[in-house]
């Protein structure tokens, strides 16, 4: 039996032959990357991918000196950032460090906002709704050690994923079905999956990436990063286990499929989605060319495609460079707005009663779908804005299985927690401001609330 590489080469994009070297180069890289970020284990109670192993790793290996590695990078971003914006260092001037450190006065002072909060909450000085466990202990103690691992190897392993043509492989034999269903780039069910597998903000990093380099147009970003940025199963195992309800896990993540993937559908044709231009990103225009050329079947496409990326792909040295920019990109841009924004949701969550206030209305929402206790489940269906494991944590207290099993559900579906994914989107460059993720939240809330209640009555309970 012949070998693959011994038939007819199919044609790159440029309509060139593609070359063994070519092939290898497409090939091993990307397994790294597919098992890195998409290939789940099962490593005891606990499902984690490649990435999420080394990440645990590092995180087991630092132990309690992450906090207060998180509070000198906390400073050392304000530090750099006022020396930057106000010494005008001949380093500074760099495109690169130009755009790190050179913020506009509200970003700066959310860095100064992050480092004392986390000054305060580390040194247990301050107000007590700062530095309380479940405000900024949860943000320091907490996502902090997670983010500061997790992102480390994701900037230095994303290269594999993205830079050498398994986008590419894969978008084109998905493009169809995205286009048809979502109106989307076939590429950006890698998005979903890395997600899915990993976490959300892997997704919205991935996104983050594809958009800058000219990969996705404004709409496109915009729809990725808040309708597939799902959060991960391992995540999702931590909830069903926190409410009690573990022994429902199969029809619990298959209640957030279908209500996420209808949600999918629907809010990307609704404003503000719907209104975002089909422009991309000043510096760059669009490189993916997703139409077929030729009469190449779909694989052998596909492959073309691929293997073209794969050999103009950047080589060590550079790769090495934009991951070291990545990193200082997540550790000094967005850990202090994710920690300023983050702790001030969860004071505001955990000290004030204006989310009770707000959730006022969905009272007898909730009693007309049925739910039980729907006065205390109210609070529950809107605090995730603040923090995705707040709903848990208010649904504890609920004695019925179906109330909470709804919330649950519902935490997954929303997406936009603004001490996680909603800080990195603030922080990126995809065009979404605060007042369109609230409106993202609230359509997500409306569309799969009544969806998840439907399945929970007729088919689970």
């Amino acid at each position: 039996m012949s070998s693959p590489l011994d038939a007819t080469p199919p044609r790159a994009a440029n309509g060139g032959k593609l070359s063994r070297q070519g092939l290898i180069k497409f090939l091993i890289p990307s397994l790294i990357g597919v098992g890195m970020f998409l290939v789940p284990f099962s490593i005891g109670d606990t499902i984690n991918i490649g990435m999420g192993l080394l990440a645990d790793g590092l995180k087991a290996l630092l132990g309690d000196a992450l906090p207060a590695i998180a509070v000198v990078v906390l400073c050392l971003s304000v530090l750099l950032t006022a020396w930057v914006k106000f010494g005008n260092p001949r380093w500074g001037r760099q495109r690169a460090m130009k755009e790190l450190f050179d913020v506009a006065p509200l970003w700066f002072g959310m860095r100064i906002l992050g480092a004392l909060f986390a000054l305060m909450t580390y040194f247990q000085v301050g107000p007590q709704f700062v530095i309380a466990d479940f405000t900024g202990g949860v943000m320091l103690n907490d996502l902090a050690p997670v983010l500061l691992t997790f992102f480390f190897f994701a900037a230095l392993l994303l290269p594999f994923l993205v830079d050498f043509g398994f986008m590419e492989f894969i978008g084109s034999l998905v493009r169809k079905p995205f286009r048809l269903i979502f109106g989307l780039p076939g590429r950006s069910a890698i998005d979903a999956t890395a997600s899915w597998m990993g976490s959300g903000t892997v997704g919205v990093l991935i996104t983050t990436q594809q958009y800058e380099q000219g990969y996705y147009n404004r709409r496109e970003a915009s729809v990725i990063a808040t309708n597939f940025s799902i959060v991960s199963i391992a995540f999702a195992l931590l909830v069903t286990s926190f409410i009690g309800i573990n022994h429902l896990f199969i029809p619990f993540y298959l209640t957030v499929v279908v209500a996420g993937l209808i949600a999918a559908v629907i809010v990307p044709r609704l404003p503000p989605l719907s209104r975002k231009p089909d422009t991309y990103y000043e510096p760059v225009g669009c490189r993916l060319e997703e139409e077929f050329t030729g009469n190449q079947g779909i694989l052998r496409f596909s492959l073309g495609q691929a293997v073209a990326r794969a050999e103009q792909a950047p080589g060590p040295r550079q790769l090495a460079r934009h991951a070291a920019l990545n990193v200082a990109d997540i550790f000094l841009g967005l850990l202090p707005l994710v920690i300023a924004i983050g702790t001030v949701a969860l004071i505001l969550a955990e000290f004030t009663p204006l989310f009770t206030w707000l959730s006022y209305p969905m009272v007898p929402v909730l009693e007309w779908l049925r739910i039980p206790e729907a006065s205390a489940a109210a609070p529950a269906t809107l605090v995730g804005f603040a923090d995705m494991f707040l709903p848990a944590v208010l649904a504890t207290n609920i004695e019925s299985e179906l109330t909470r099993f709804v919330i649950a559900c519902l935490s997954l579906t929303q997406l936009i927690y603004m001490s996680e994914i909603g800080a990195l989107l603030l922080k990126s460059k995809i065009p979404l401001k605060l007042w369109e993720l609230v409106v993202i939240f609230l359509l997500r809330t409306a569309i799969t609330l009544p969806i998840i209640a439907f399945i929970a009555h007729v088919f689970v309970f």
